[in-house]
């Protein structure tokens, strides 16, 4: 629902998943407000100062202190065991690699590498291209993400994706996109005076789109 209203479309096979969660936490947090909008405003009008009404001590209720936190302690509990398996899917293991690239962050744009006619990174036929990041739909992508610089910060909301890029640290991760399109690649980490112009472009085509294109962009380079 709430991707209806005002996220961007999810076209990432855990974008669901974090959706879920995400919707969940919020209207678990809209009820959280509505109960204690909905208290202050009662004890506002009945403790109100009117007139021959006298100041009385009032004692508190530990049983209802220890219900009321033991019930958000639940819920909070509840919500990390949930939140568990979906970031170890996405953040820990993940599944066999597709296609492979690495991506060096650097002010200001991104740096895409793509492997050569062998399929390897790391190789002497490799490729790089500023800010266009291509891949085939329904593949899972592999990335190696590095910085050469300063602290950048990898986001794709599309595909519900944000990764932070630390100089001196090498960090894998992954994705499979759903649904073919162009969607923006911008860093959400403040990293210089030419941040907000760092942005490139993801690319999810077919495959038979996508061959094309590394054909060509080979060529292109040579």
């Amino acid at each position: 629902m709430l991707d209806r209203l005002w996220l961007p479309r999810a076209v990432s096979t855990f974008g669901p998943r974090i959706d879920f969660l995400f919707t969940l936490i919020f209207w678990i947090t809209v009820a959280a407000w509505l109960l204690v909008t909905a208290g202050m405003i009662f004890f506002l009008l009945r403790y109100r100062s009117r007139l021959g009404n006298k100041a009385s001590h009032i004692e508190g209720k530990p049983g209802l202190e220890l219900l009321w936190t033991s019930a958000t302690a639940i819920v909070l509990l509840t919500l990390a065991l949930m939140s568990r398996s979906t970031w170890a899917a996405i953040k820990a293991s993940g599944p066999p690699g597709d296609v492979f690239y690495r991506i060096t962050g650097n002010q200001f744009n991104w740096e895409i590498t793509y492997p050569g006619t062998d399929g390897k990174l790391g190789t002497a036929d490799d490729f790089t291209i500023n800010n266009e990041f291509h891949v085939p739909v329904d593949k899972v992508v592999r990335i190696e993400l590095v910085s050469r610089d300063v602290i950048h910060s990898f986001f794709v909301p599309n595909i519900r994706l944000r990764q932070d890029v630390v100089p001196g640290r090498n960090t894998n991760l992954w994705f499979e996109a759903t649904k073919p399109g162009l969607y923006e690649v911008p860093c959400a980490e403040l990293c210089g005076f030419g941040h907000s112009a760092m942005k490139g472009m993801l690319y999810v085509q077919s495959q038979q789109d996508y061959d094309a294109w590394i054909k060509q962009a080979r060529l292109a380079l040579r």
